[in-house]
């Protein structure tokens, strides 16, 4: 359904209370555009965004093979780079292995690069329909959105929300967090500019209450889109995997027939390795389908992707890179892969 992976924008980033309801990302948006435009668009948004890790892995690996000949030293210093820009070590070590395979072939660099460039897309080739934001036009669509504070689920779910009500969606907002008042205050500014309708916690601390009432008026008011916000406070893992398993009960439970489901992750990419801990927890709780990961046009550690999909066996699904509403863009392995090895 999106397409949106449009050019980045240079223009100072709306805060929600200075959003108007005509800010939006339509101007992004042109359905008669040449595919040719659109795909160059596409890559110069993610370029830019993914321009540090693409210098802490290929930039890096490319500049070493200037220098060595491919030998043990220096099949260990390109694991080694792998793994600081957050390729996990099971897939650093995996490629290593089969680079000191061929590495008799392999001896030069655009060699490696070209052998690199078909390793990653083979990483991220078999998610690449899981990619897409699922959505069934005719059905109520929940999102389940979950993640640790400060992740940036708060203002994914806004910027979803919005760019949904543009396309003609009738969206509910639920605001699961109730142990934070400053996320449901965020989330009602989203849904009052965007036109959402928005369901608080009022006197209620039960977040699975809030769930149950946002699934009630979204299937009264015939809503295609329900997004539901949660708690992310890890200080107190066993109640908030708890706290998680009603809410996803309740979910399931209130969910007219027919109805899709997505367990979404918002990970931070600046932290690296450190977010994908996060994964294994949320896991198996809610059953996730898919990962967002946010401020990847501040991070050098965009190697987590692969990691995301070779180690947890996730699809990422969208990325935020940058803080305007309409840099939330649809994850594209293609475009990820054709902006990491542009020099």
């Amino acid at each position: 359904m999106f397409k949106w992976f449009g050019k980045k924008s240079t223009e100072t980033p709306a805060k929600p209370d200075d959003l108007a309801p005509h800010d939006s990302i339509a101007s992004a948006v042109e359905p008669a555009a040449d595919e040719g435009v659109v795909a160059a668009s596409a890559l110069a948004g993610i370029k830019a965004a993914v321009s540090l890790t693409g210098k802490s892995i290929v930039g890096k690996i490319f500049g070493l093979l200037k220098e060595s000949e491919i030998n043990e030293d220096t099949i260990d210093e390109i694991e080694e780079i792998l793994i600081r820009a957050d390729v996990g070590l099971t897939t650093a070590t995996a490629i290593g292995d089969k680079i000191r395979q061929r590495k008799q072939e392999l001896g030069n660099s655009d060699r490696m690069m070209a052998f690199l460039r078909q390793e990653f897309s083979a990483i991220l080739t078999p998610f690449e329909q899981a990619n897409q934001l699922r959505f069934e036009p005719g059905v109520m669509n929940v999102y389940l959105v979950v993640g640790v504070n400060g992740a940036g689920k708060t203002t994914f779910i806004g910027k979803l929300a919005n760019r949904f009500i543009l396309d003609g969606k009738k969206v509910v907002i639920g605001a699961g967090d109730t142990f934070r008042a400053a996320a449901e205050a965020q989330l009602e500014v989203w849904a009052t500019r965007s036109g959402a309708t928005f369901v608080g916690a009022g006197s209620t601390k039960d977040p699975a209450a809030v769930m149950f009432e946002a699934l009630k008026q979204a299937r009264d008011s015939g809503a295609d889109v329900v997004l539901l916000d949660t708690a992310g406070r890890l200080q107190n893992k066993f109640n908030l995997m708890e706290e998680l398993r009603k809410i996803r009960k309740v979910i399931d439970q209130g969910m007219p027939e027919g109805s899709v489901l997505e367990s979404l992750l918002v990970l931070d990419a600046t932290t690296g390795q450190n977010a994908l801990k996060q994964a294994s927890i949320f896991k198996e709780t809610v059953d996730l389908s898919g990962v967002v990961l946010t401020k990847l046009d501040g991070s050098a550690k965009g190697g987590v992707i692969l990691t995301i999909a070779s180690e947890y066996k996730l699809p990422v699904k969208m990325v935020g890179i940058g803080e305007g509403i309409e840099d939330l863009q649809d994850f594209q392995a293609d475009t990820f892969i054709d902006a990491l090895f542009e020099r």
